[in-house]
């Protein structure tokens, strides 16, 4: 059964390790992006970026998914290809490498319709493959993701 919160919205109360994967309740788990965090394109950039640094894309996909759910419709599959490119990041962290090139192709896919700068992460994200190494793949999109006030 899904957390809801008082008014019966879904929420992500279960801990989650640095990767992602749940954990028992009550484990300590690391920190996580609230459920209604809802940042502007310089505020999800930058904080992306700083889970990114960090090796955290799990966290990072928490952010570009709360720019999605809050974006105007022209950018809400800019901010869902970000965040899938993410996942594919956390599916390369636990060796899953069929299902990250699946979230990376989508993920670049949507992104790469929005043009520079947004492009380059979309191609560096299509680079990749189900045996990229996770922390060379992060750096890569990384230094492909802009920097806040960029776009």
């Amino acid at each position: 059964m899904r957390d809801r919160d008082p008014e019966g919205r879904p929420r992500n109360a279960r801990p989650r390790d640095a990767f992602g994967r749940p954990l028992p309740y009550g484990s300590p788990g690391m920190p996580r992006v609230p459920d209604d965090y809802a940042p502007t394109t310089d505020q999800a950039l930058a904080d992306g970026r700083r889970f990114l640094e960090q090796g955290l894309p799990f966290n990072a996909h928490e952010v570009f998914e709360g720019r999605w759910k809050c974006a105007p419709e022209e950018e809400r599959d800019l901010w869902q290809g970000l965040a899938q490119i993410c996942v594919g990041l956390t599916h390369l962290q636990r060796g899953n490498g069929r299902g990250a090139v699946t979230l990376l192709s989508r993920g670049a896919a949507r992104v790469q319709t929005y043009g520079e700068p947004y492009d380059g992460v979309g191609r560096a994200a299509s680079g990749l493959h189900d045996d990229s190494d996770a922390g060379e793949a992060i750096a890569l999109i990384l230094a492909e993701l802009p920097e806040p006030g960029e776009t």
